[in-house]
């Protein structure tokens, strides 16, 4: 299968050439000493017989591996494979090109060190001991690609067990960027966030997550959907996590399809994939907001959504607007190291989000309610917010 996908023709210039191939042979990253072993005196420090001093001390004293070893500094980027981007469920050893992505995006826009771990197993409490037991070589947790239901309680189950941040990006990350395009698009339209009606197209992770967020941040008024519809307490077929979901959402008993959900509403926010029908797009409430995120096709076509909404972002970098969780999680985890947090709780992610927010809220317009992915003020505004949210909370360890 591989050498088939390598002598394709799909994405060849006309000499035969892909640069995507190109790009990753031997992989995107590698492991780099920070201290030099140039002479004998240098490699006894570095390693025998130095090192036996520092083991000595971390035993004596085991909080003194944050100071003298790297795991204050790294995270882990842990996945299944079984829900990789766009692609779906295609395994642990295809999912490596995205987590090593995922490790330098970590490097390059937030300072902090990341190292991928692709697990061949598929069972919950096989994927939690396994974490468990890595723990003590990293300084958190980011969850990854893993497919819901599942990753609900993994998530659930390594907060409880560990005293790292664990932190699932595919929820949380798009949460955080989510509220924050959506502050600035109400503030740039004189809106409150508790006035605007909302409608989630996609109740996986990031759509749960995303209603999680919006509700602690203010908004009253949500509705999700499924591929059955509307997501209401008098449905005979959730799971679990979609019924806990009824709790805090639809309090207006709504039932039907998405497109009714869509009457009216003055926030679309897609995280499903399929098409929505230009029709109900064009039932939405006056100066709407659609936030179409599927990749790498958007529910709701960019030229199709500005007929009828004030502000449009996808999840494309080719649009304006783009919904990028790398805005997010390089920041969150350097603010968590920072203070060597022992969790990522809600306030740290609301804090994050507004600070995101007003990196660019003196530059609003219809183009820009969110900074873009390569704007220099985004990880250290981030960072800031979510050290300092975690020392009001107490959880901070320095």
């Amino acid at each position: 299968m591989a050498a088939e996908i390598v002598n394709s023709k799909d994405g060849l210039d006309e000499d035969g050439f892909d640069p995507a191939f190109a790009l990753h042979r031997g992989g995107k990253m590698a492991v780099q000493a920070t201290v030099p072993v140039r002479d004998a005196e240098e490699l006894s420090l570095a390693y025998t017989p130095g090192v036996a001093k520092v083991c000595s001390a971390i035993a004596r004293q085991p909080e003194l591996v944050d100071d003298y070893t790297w795991k204050s500094q790294v995270v882990a980027v842990v996945t299944d494979g079984s829900a990789v981007l766009g692609l779906g469920d295609i395994g642990p050893e295809a999912s490596l090109p995205v987590m090593e992505g995922k490790s330098i995006l970590f490097k390059q826009f937030g300072g902090v060190d990341a190292f991928p771990v692709a697990l061949d197993c598929r069972d919950t409490d096989e994927i939690v001991e396994t974490v468990v037991r890595l723990a003590p070589s990293f300084g958190g947790v980011n969850l990854e690609d893993i497919a819901a239901p599942r990753c609900f309680e993994i998530e659930a189950k390594l907060k409880e067990r560990l005293d790292v941040p664990v932190f699932h990006d595919d929820q949380h990350g798009t949460a955080i960027v989510t509220l924050a395009a959506l502050r600035n698009a109400a503030l740039l339209k004189g809106r409150s966030l508790g006035d605007l009606r909302t409608v989630i197209s996609g109740a996986g992770a990031a759509g749960i997550a995303i209603a999680k967020i919006l509700v602690e941040a203010g908004v009253s008024d949500i509705v999700v959907t499924d591929r059955k519809g509307i997501v209401s307490a008098d449905r005979d077929d959730l799971t679990s996590v979609k019924r806990e979901l009824t709790g805090f959402t639809n309090k207006a008993g709504r039932t039907g399809s998405l497109e009714s959900a869509m009457d009216g509403a003055d926030v679309f926010i897609g995280v499903s994939g399929g098409t929505v029908p230009e029709s109900a797009v064009a039932t939405l409430a006056e100066d709407s907001f659609v936030f179409a995120m599927a990749n790498p096709n958007p529910e709701i076509h960019p030229d199709v959504a500005r007929k009828y909404a004030a502000v449009v972002a996808t999840g494309r970098s080719d649009y304006p607007n783009q919904i990028n969780n790398v805005l997010a999680f390089p920041g969150v985890f350097a603010g968590a190291l920072q203070v060597r947090a022992t969790d990522i709780t809600e306030g740290m992610k609301l804090a994050a989000a507004e600070a995101l927010a007003a990196v660019v809220s003196d530059e609003l317009s219809p183009e820009c309610v969110i900074p873009s992915p390569f704007d220099e003020r985004v990880a250290p505004a981030v960072t800031a917010a979510v050290a300092a949210a975690a020392r009001a909370e107490g959880i901070a360890r320095r």
